[in-house]
């Protein structure tokens, strides 16, 4: 088990980040990893998270199980599940900087842009984009989950202006990602990554996790609808930011 302090002064701060994002506030969990890569290497990082992760999810899934979009779902997981594969093949060759700047400056302007038409009290017409082009998000984001650890974006860039009901789009995007990250074990296996001692440092991070993740399920039913958009298009468009910032430099 990791014991040095300075790992946890700041590991602690990512998993509660996570865990608000896991409560329903998605997006700002995308900050948790760039942040514990200060202090680990990103992919012991993204091992250490992993667990975490799984276990999260299963408190926004138990939270929102009855809240759920079966049609996002049936078109997005079977992308995602190609999409990791795909990753999977070809992480050693593809630039995880590059990919990072292209999600970064895709959900810079995707956030920017919804709340421009969003200006003023005007409440965006919901999209009623094909099927086909929900897979395609899964594919997204399936491969920048397993290349890069940054899945949220294209997820949300297909399914946010669907304008589902909020407590539909939390339980959605719980269930999403907790498939997601149940498939992205074997990668971190045949890395090695699951350790001993990495699983013994996710081990002391979890009750910090799961309260987390259930105060993100408390508040995020307390925000009204619109307000609830607003605050994701606005994590959104940090989130973009930083991982345009790391795609660069």
């Amino acid at each position: 088990m990791i014991t040095d302090p300075m790992f946890y002064a700041i590991a602690i701060p990512a998993v509660i980040m996570v865990g608000l994002a896991k409560g329903g506030f998605s997006g700002v969990g995308a900050l948790s990893l760039p942040a514990m890569a200060f202090i680990a290497s990103p992919v012991q990082a993204a091992a250490i998270l992993l667990p975490i992760l799984i276990v999260q999810d299963v408190v926004g899934v138990w939270a929102f199980r009855r809240t759920w979009d079966r049609y996002v779902l049936a078109w997005t997981l079977p992308g995602a599940g190609l999409g990791i594969m795909i990753g999977w093949v070809f992480a050693a060759s593809v630039s995880p900087g590059a990919v990072l700047a292209v999600v970064g400056a895709i959900s810079l302007g995707f956030g920017a842009y919804r709340l421009w038409i969003g200006r003023r009290g005007a409440i965006p017409v919901a999209s009623r984009s094909p099927g086909w082009m929900g897979m395609l998000a899964g594919v997204a984001s399936g491969f920048t989950s397993q290349v890069a650890h940054a899945g949220q974006p294209p997820f949300q860039l297909w399914v946010l202006p669907r304008r589902l009901d909020r407590d539909v789009l939390v339980g959605t995007t719980a269930i999403f990602f907790a498939v997601v990250n149940w498939a992205k074990v074997p990668a971190y296996w045949a890395l090695g990554q699951l350790s001993a001692e990495n699983m013994a440092t996710a081990a002391a991070l979890l009750p910090v996790a799961i309260a987390s993740t259930l105060a993100g399920v408390w508040l995020v039913r307390r925000v009204a609808a619109e307000r609830f958009y607003t605050a994701i298009y606005v994590l959104m468009m940090l989130v973009g930011a930083k991982l345009l910032w790391d795609g660069v430099t």
